[in-house]
């Protein structure tokens, strides 16, 4: 197969689309793959390290607000159309994919002006403008969310390919200063950390002292220096970054984070009871949807930001105390489970190749 795969923006869709090619490759040696990103995205770096063939184009995203910045969006999003059917029209893709960001729209919108089999992925809970506007375009939308409203010719719950359970992880927590025998609550909001979180722990922090479990805070590397002066006990330990920090996830107990597409996977392929507290800066307010999702499962419990300081320790309290809450809780995340999600995602595009 000769396809054309394309993502970009942040890692919440390159990391899928890089999990798909994986299985592709995997499944299909003589597979020809070319990666289409943008020219200035973290994808540009990313890609060509893992020696896929890239295909950088000039887009922008639309500014939500009126703006006439907007105008400038519409016409790379036209010269990228025209651009990307001739690239098309040189590589002759069996099919086309879409795994998330704004770059998707002209790739796959110009793939299906031509008649060529496309597909796009949706980590989210709830469909992101890019895939809403593509949705009606596409022989096929795969979601990670069996309860995502989708208006598409073909729906396919595959779930989210960016998490893969790695059973050989190894993690020892006195690497960090901690102990064996006491409960673990990580509280971690994504690898650059959250400036408004991050002013409301300094306050939530030394209430944690002397507590029967321990605590260990991932800062992000631009706030770990304002935690310095800060007098806790030795239950509590702060650190800027924790490489690999899927390997904490089987010694966590109860895991404080954000609800993104990838942190959600990971926390139903981990199992990891956890308290989410969206970001409210996003669009279409998707972690909270996110969040929803598995809260309506009985599967995590969610604090809004703006209530972390006065609710996040009672919460953690009430869960570690409750044995029967905590053992649903991974029960019912059993059950969310999607085993190997690449392998759903490479059935179906062979399907819409060969015409199922």
């Amino acid at each position: 197969m000769r396809i054309i795969v394309s993502a970009g923006g942040t890692g919440g869709h390159i990391y899928p689309a890089l999990s798909i090619i994986n299985k592709i490759k995997e499944e299909d040696k003589d597979a020809e793959i070319l990666y289409v990103g943008t020219k200035d995205r973290m994808e540009k770096d990313i890609i060509p390290k893992h020696n896929i063939p890239y295909y950088g184009i000039q887009i922008r995203g639309f500014d939500r607000k009126l703006s006439l910045k907007n105008i400038n969006t519409i016409k790379y999003f036209i010269s990228a159309i025209f651009k990307m059917k001739k690239k098309i029209k040189e590589f002759k893709p069996d099919v086309v994919i879409g795994v998330g960001g704004y770059v998707t729209a002209p790739v796959i919108y110009a793939a299906s002006k031509l008649g060529i089999k496309t597909i796009i992925h949706e980590q989210n809970s709830v469909l992101g403008m890019t895939n809403k506007f593509l949705s009606k375009y596409v022989d096929a939308v795969a979601i990670s969310f069996k309860d995502t409203k989708v208006n598409a010719k073909r729906v396919v719950y595959t779930g989210n390919p960016s998490s893969v359970y790695d059973k050989n992880l190894k993690f020892d927590k006195k690497e960090f200063g901690l102990t064996n025998t006491k409960k673990l609550v990580l509280i971690v909001m994504g690898s650059l950390g959250s400036k408004v979180v991050s002013d409301k722990m300094k306050k939530i922090l030394p209430k944690f002292n002397n507590k029967e479990y321990e605590v260990l805070f991932v800062t992000g590397k631009n706030y770990y220096d304002e935690f310095k002066k800060i007098k806790l006990s030795n239950n509590v330990k702060i650190v800027p970054f924790v490489n690999n920090l899927k390997r904490v996830f089987n010694k966590t107990d109860i895991m404080v984070t954000r609800a993104g597409a990838t942190t959600i996977s990971e926390i139903i392929s981990y199992k990891v009871p956890s308290i989410l507290v969206p970001s409210p800066y996003v669009t279409d307010n998707h972690q909270y949807k996110n969040a929803k999702s598995l809260v309506d499962k009985d599967t995590a419990l969610l604090i809004e930001e703006e209530d972390i300081e006065e609710k996040l320790i009672d919460k953690i309290d009430e869960l570690l105390n409750n044995k029967e809450k905590l053992n649903k809780i991974k029960n019912n995340l059993s059950m969310m489970e999607v085993v190997d999600s690449a392998s759903n995602v490479y059935s179906l595009i062979k399907e819409v190749v060969n015409g199922r």
